[in-house]
Order: structure tokens, then sequence, then C-alpha cells
């Protein structure tokens, strides 16, 4: 049997710990990642041979979330595992994100990382275990990998740093962020945060790159002991040929192009440029092929372009656009587009853009556009979460499309993919921290961006859009949220930081920094970098001028729509919250459900109760919602002792009659406490039907209620009050 090996840290009061050589030893390389309780198993494999049909790095990251690992069946009909939760997909843009600028440049042998998710203990989240697991199993695979890089998240409870907090600890504090780095520098960041301070950030950032440090110092360890040597593979090399004859034909052509400043007439001329170039070429750069008949029999040869031409000439004229966009930032100061390093396009805002849902707002910065729409719901209409998380469900949700058009493009149109996933998921953590608690609005809260136009930023024109929409919609949020893109550019010593980038600046730049918050701080940070690692007083000044284009941003929503609406819309569902005894539930339940259908019913109310004893009570008029609280605070009445009540007769018996003092409460008035004379059947004095006022005389150990009629009590009372009573006692 092969020998295992083991690695292990402490990481924040816990032992972290990395072993290889007992499972998967099939793979090129694998490791099993454990914290206490939470296991990780992650392998990578890759393919020898390189796909040569393809001019990108074929990475494929895939996280399996097994239910068994928290002791769970998958909930349907199949009880199995079917597509990959949302969780799952946001950790694998999580692994797959700092680990592809560390493979070789022109590497084309597709890579393949499977995360899969053993045991969780439900108090260590087990996406940082998966991303080092990732590093680590390339590490000591023969894969050809430029790493290690490590990654911890990093916690703030009470003014305290936590390194790898837990769920509880992640909830209680007002700071989550997760770093990738690699020696260097920092990679990779994403983090959730309650109105944080640029230099928080910072700070962050620096705690976490020293845990990083230690974290591929282990994997280093590891890879000493285990490590195979690196196969040697192919890498696509551009022809320096053609090359050298595309860049004198393009070249100046294409400065020019890229300073027209409308998108679709700048990429109508680079195409021109493009197709130009490329079918010049396409008759210098040609090899001899064989030209057979029907048979299959050589009857001469001819002249074409080598198969790989176009692919190739296609790529280095990419790589030209790159090094002239570049060049002229970081020489001339000027952007695709005319404007300056630290200036952000026109901006437009709009509210109640569409006249039934509950809110919408449209954004615009430049040539990206978002339309946001808010939908409130009642508390029975959130999301059930079915997978090994803590959260088992959702009140407030953000989902955002991306159709093919909002680019001028042909594309199918199926599920959300990936991207819209995670750009959905960013959103909704930016927006999180200023959503009301459920105390003091208790909707569910569904916000859709939809992408009409992408030229750059269209998740952080989201957040502007979602944040306008959810106060056209009367949402109370604790305040307003804008969202900016950022860029960087950067040869050996120059360095051009860009605010509120394009698209074009996105791909050919060398950093994406979102960065969303209120006037007071941050809320939410993404950032990837594209080279071998960023300072941090690259990440200072890039926070700053975040910060001053924010709060721009911020004020140009506020002059369209200042504050939340104080009223709802009209087609709002009206929601009144109630708190009740939990003992209670039952009476506003009633025997087979019949007394709850029959308060629907009524009143056209929705009802949904909590195990707490909390009801909420969903209308669409207020009328009815107030006639079904008045009906469920009647049901729910802690009745006492003295209290009187104008009842009604439901049944009546030999000794005595039953009274409705309220709505499915009942009390006897027994047949001596019936009236102010002595009767022999209940019959007459009362039938069913009958109203009487009673006094609630006793609650028995039973909790049966015993009443007496008030006219017999002041009989009673008055008899009492003489001192011949015996005389009163004969009537």
């Amino acid at each position: 049997m092969d020998k295992v090996e083991i690695e292990e840290i402490e990481l924040g009061g816990k032992r972290f710990s990395i072993e290889t050589g007992k499972f998967a030893k099939q793979a090129n390389g694998s490791v099993l990642v454990i914290c206490e309780e939470t296991q990780v198993l992650v392998t990578a494999v890759f393919s020898p041979t390189p796909k040569e049909e393809i001019d990108f790095f074929p990475l494929t990251v895939d996280v399996e979330e097994r239910m068994y690992a928290a002791g769970k069946i998958p909930g349907g009909f199949f009880k199995r595992e079917g597509k990959p939760s949302e969780k799952s997909i946001l950790t694998a843009r999580l692994i797959d994100r700092p680990l592809r600028p560390c493979f070789p440049e022109g590497m084309r042998n597709e890579v393949q990382i499977i995360a899969t998710i053993l045991s969780v203990d439900q108090i260590n989240p087990p996406d940082i275990l998966a991303l080092n697991g990732a590093s680590c199993a390339l590490t000591i695979s023969d894969i050809p990998f430029n790493g290690p890089i490590g990654a911890v998240r990093i916690g703030r409870v009470h003014n305290q740093w936590i390194i790898n907090p837990t769920y509880q600890e992640i909830e209680y504090g007002d700071f989550d962020i997760v770093v990738a780095g690699n020696r260097e520098g920092i990679l990779m960041v994403e983090a959730g945060a309650k109105e944080v301070t640029e230099e928080d950030v910072i700070i962050a950032l620096k705690e976490a790159h020293s845990y990083i440090l230690h974290l591929i110092e282990l994997q280093e360890s590891l890879r000493k002991k285990v490590g195979k040597p690196k196969q040697e593979v192919n890498l696509a090399k551009d022809n320096p040929e053609l090359e050298k004859s595309l860049k004198e034909l393009a070249a100046k052509k294409i400065a020019e192009a890229i300073k027209i400043p409308e998108k679709l007439e700048r990429e109508e001329a680079l195409e021109k440029i493009k197709s130009e170039t490329i079918s010049f070429l396409a008759t210098k750069f040609t090899e001899e092929v064989n030209v057979q008949n029907e048979k299959g029999e050589t009857i001469g040869k001819a002249v074409f372009p080598s198969e790989k031409f176009e692919r190739e000439a296609i790529k280095i004229f990419e790589k030209v656009l790159k090094e002239e966009v570049r060049k002229m930032v970081l020489d001339k100061g000027i952007r695709v587009d005319g404007r300056k390093t630290d200036e952000i396009r026109p901006i437009n805002c709009e509210v109640t853009v569409l006249p039934r849902p509950h809110g919408s707002a449209l954004f615009s910065r430049g040539q990206t556009q978002v339309l946001s729409i808010v939908t409130l719901g009642t508390a029975s209409e959130e999301q059930i979460l079915d997978g090994i998380e803590v959260e088992e469900s959702k009140k407030f949700l953000h989902h955002y499309n991306f159709p093919p058009f909002c680019t001028g493009e042909v594309g199918p149109m199926r599920g959300p993919r990936r991207r819209e996933i995670g750009h959905g998921a960013l959103v909704e953590r930016a927006l999180i921290s200023v959503i009301p608690p459920e105390s003091e609005f208790p909707y569910t809260i569904r916000i859709v961006s939809e992408v009409l136009e992408s030229n750059g930023s269209t998740s952080m024109a989201s957040v502007c859009s979602s944040t306008l929409a959810l106060m056209d919609a009367g949402v109370p949020i604790k305040a307003p949220i804008g969202g900016i893109a950022m860029g960087l550019i950067k040869e050996n010593d120059k360095i051009a930081i860009l605010t509120d980038i394009l698209g074009m600046e996105d791909a050919l730049g060398d950093m994406d920094f979102k960065v969303a918050g209120t006037e007071r701080g941050i809320t939410a940070l993404q950032m990837d970098i594209k080279i071998g690692g960023v300072s941090f007083e690259i990440l200072n000044q890039a926070l700053e001028k975040a910060k001053k284009a924010r709060l721009f941003i911020l004020n140009k929503m506020k002059e369209t729509l200042p504050a939340p609406r104080k009223e709802l819309s009209r087609y709002a569902p009206r929601m009144i919250i109630l708190k009740i005894n939990p003992e209670k539930i039952r009476d506003i339940i009633g025997p087979s459900g019949r007394t709850i259908h029959s308060i629907i019913d009524e009143t056209g109310v929705t009802i949904d109760i909590e195990q707490d004893g909390t009801v909420f009570i969903a209308s669409k008029d207020e009328i009815g919602a107030e006639k079904a609280k008045e009906i469920i605070e009647n049901l729910t009445k802690e009745v006492k002792v003295g209290e009187r009540f104008l009842g009604r007769v439901t049944r009546v018996t030999n000794f005595g009659a039953f009274v409705e003092i309220l709505p499915g409460k009942e009390g006897l008035v027994h047949i001596s406490k019936l009236s102010k004379r002595r009767v022999r059947f209940a019959e007459e004095v009362v039938k069913p039907g009958d109203k009487i006022l009673v006094e609630v005389i006793e609650i028995d150990s039973l909790n049966r209620i015993n009443l007496a009629s008030v006219e017999y009590l002041e009989v009673e009372k008055g008899i009492r009050g003489n001192k011949n009573h015996q005389e009163y006692g004969r009537f």
C-alpha cells in the first residue's frame, strides 16, 4: 500500500491538514483537505495531448456537493444529486479565477479540477479547503503549473480579525473576505461587508497574505515529499513571420480605429481592418495540398491558405489590438472612448419604468444599461435551499440575466450560465447589508436585473439599478448603494488605474476590481488579477479612486430618487406581523386546518405561521389584512378571570349552556348560574343562537372556561350584601 503523506498547520486555532497517497491515486494529483470534520477531496487530471483547434486554455473546475456529507438525503423524486447548486457553482468560480493565470501561456492541454465535498460539519465552510486543495493537487502533480497559491477567509467580529471563521462567526461579523494569492501578491478577492472602510480592506488583505504564505509553504513541503516531475507540453506560439506582417499592415489602422468612442462603430471598424488584413495575408501564407477526384485519386496540387492560418491570424490580430490599446493608455493617458483614466461615463437614472411591477429602475452608464425589477412576496415565497450548507432558506434574492442582444450578438437562450450566477450573487452580496430585517419588513424580496446593453461593468450597473428599484418599491433600505469597476494596465514600471472600465479594457487589461458600497463604506468587493499579482500600494490607489467614483455615482442616483418611497406599490401585498404564544398556533389552525381555511376564505388573505409564534398575514388590500388580524387576535387572546363577554349560545344541555365568547373559544354556564331565578331546564332561559352577557369566573386545571351570566352575578352580589340573604335564596 502506498505511503500516506500528511502536512498540517494551525489556522485560526484549528488544525488544517492536507494529505495525499490514500485516495484517487490514478489522478495526476489528488489531495484530501481537512479542517476539523469538514473534508474535501480534490483531484487534478490533464490530457497529455493539446487541443490544436482552440485558442484558449481549456480549464474546467467542478465542485461536487454530496448530500451525504451533511447526513442528508436529497429532496425531489429521484433522491439523488442533480444539477450543481448555486453555491457549488460559486465555489467553482472561486477556484477557477486565481488558478487560471498560473498556467503557462499557450497551454492547450485540457485540465480538469474536481472538488468532491465528502464531509461537512456545518461549522467550517468547505470552499477554502477546496481552493487550497486544487492548488496543492496541481502542485504535486506532473501538470505544468506556476504555483502554488494559497487562500484564506478573513472575518471580523467585535473588531477582532478571525482566520477561516466558522459560519456563525461569519454571520455575526461585519466582514467576510476570501483572498487568494502567491508569494508576490494578491490574485483574487471576493468579499461581502457591512460598510467597512478602505483602510479596513487593506488591513484584511495584508493579514490574509501573511497566512497565504504559510499555506504556500505547506504545499511546497508536500511537493518535496511526493511531487512528480512536470511534463513537457507543446505550448501554442505565434507565427513570428505572420505576426510581423500583420503588425506592418494593421497596427497603425488599429491605433486609429480604437479612438472611435462609440462601441458598435469602433467594433465595425476593427472587424473591417481584421477582415481585409487576413484576406490579404491569406495569399502569402499558403501551402500546397493534393487535389483528389470523387474516387479519392490524386489528380494534382493546389495552393491554399494553411489550415491553421485564419485561427493564428485572428489570435495575432487580438494581440496587436491589445498592445495598441495598452500603449495608448500608458503613453498618452487616453482611453478607448477618449476619457481620462479617472473619468466616469455619462450616467442616466429612471425609476417607475414599468407600471405593474412593485418597483423598477433603469440605470445607464455610457453604453451599459441595466433594468432592475423588484417583486415583493409573502413569507411562504422564500427560496428553500436543498443543500449541504447551514442556510436553509432565503428571503432576499437577486437574479442577473445577460441575453445575447445586449452585445448585439446572436446566441442560445438556455438557463443561467456560471457567469450570470456569479454576477447575480455579487450584487446580492452588495445589497444584503442594507436590506431591513424581517421584523421591520416581513416580505420576501426578489430583484431581477436585465442587462439591456453591455459595454463593461454590468454587475456594478446592476447594483445601482437594483438600489433604485428597491427604493422605488418602498423597501426601507438603510442606505443607497453604488458600484464601480476599476481596471489596471501595467507594463514594467508604467501603471495606469482606470475608473469605470469598458468591456475592451476589461478584456485587454490586467485587473478587474469591482467595488460596491454606501457613502459610509464598502459592502462588496470582487477582484481578479491576470498578471503575477499586484502590490498593496496599487490596491490602495484603486480603492481610493473607487471611493471617489462611488460617491459621485451615489449623488447622481439621489438626484433621481433621494430616499425610499413612503408607500408601497398599490399592486404589492400588504403585510401584518403578529406575535402569539406558540401554544396558541393550534387554535389558529383548528381541527384538520378548518379554522385557518375559514379565515382565508372569509378575508382573502395568505397566512404563514412560524414555529416561534410569528404570524404573517398578507393581503392585496388592508381591509382583508386587518379583518384577519382581528380574528387571529381573538382566537389567541388569553382569557382571564373577571373578563366579560357578549357571547353566543352554541348548544344547550341538561346541565347548562355552552357559550362562544371568542371565535372558536367556548365556556360553560352551569344551569345554576344561568339566571337570577332558579330554573329546572336551561332551555327555559336560552336557546342556541341567543346572545348572553357572561363573565369568566374560573379557568380550571384542564384549561376549561367556566362562565356565569352577568344577571346571575349581579343578583348574587346583592344577596351577599344583604343580611337576610337566606330569604333571597328561596327564589
